[in-house]
């Protein structure tokens, strides 16, 4: 069985790995990092990405901020009988980013990440930022570098579920899950409108199981 790769490991002889995917090395300040998931609004995760680097620099400390991912996978299509490879997001509406442990205590931290537009919160938590596991971080980027095959995604809804919108125009509407997009991370839920069954197609990070 071979040994898991931490993500700190995946930092060592990059000069063949894309910049957007290359980690800079955590610094040796005693602090302990971790990773989260960032909602952002779907389409601006290279924004808030390029955001949040440069915010970072007008923190008393910069390398709070240590690394931020949009993980991209390389997509192979055939278009006009041509082959064309496109790059395509793993989890569309997140970013994931390196932070110190309970960044919620870091006062400036938290207020640019908060104040950074198109970013809505952090993953599991409204209140709380909720660290990721750094194995299934480190298999993502390896994903992303073509170092091993895609997992499957964990975050995932089944037809009939019920389920919460949470953000969005239609908040606070409870339905019942429809149909679910992997590639697109949308899903589409069924729910009641003036009497009627409509069906409001919402993003993986605006709904919630009840």
């Amino acid at each position: 069985m071979s040994e898991e790769i931490l993500p700190e490991e995946l930092e060592q002889d990059d000069s063949d790995i894309p910049e957007e995917l290359r980690l800079r090395p955590v610094p040796e300040d005693g602090i302990a990092r971790r990773w989260y998931a960032l909602h952002v609004h779907s389409g601006q995760e290279g924004n808030a990405r390029e955001m949040l680097l440069a915010g970072a620099q007008q923190l008393d400390n910069p390398s709070h901020i240590t690394n931020v991912l949009v993980p991209m996978e390389r997509v192979a299509e055939i278009r006009s009988g041509e082959k064309k490879v496109s790059k395509r997001k793993f989890f569309p509406g997140y970013v994931l980013i390196q932070l110190p442990e309970h960044p919620e205590r870091y006062a400036d931290l938290w207020q640019l990440i908060k104040e950074t537009p198109g970013v809505t919160g952090f993953i599991g938590s409204r209140t709380a930022a909720v660290p990721l596991d750094d194995k299934e971080v480190a298999a993502v980027v390896e994903v992303a570098r073509g170092e091993r095959e895609r997992p499957k995604p964990k975050v995932a809804f089944d037809k009939g579920q019920r389920v919460k919108i949470i953000d969005g125009p239609f908040a606070n509407f409870l339905g019942n899950v429809d149909d679910v997009s992997m590639e697109s991370g949308t899903v589409k839920v069924m729910v009641e409108i003036f009497e009627r069954l409509t069906s409001i197609e919402v993003e993986f990070w605006q709904i919630e199981v009840i």
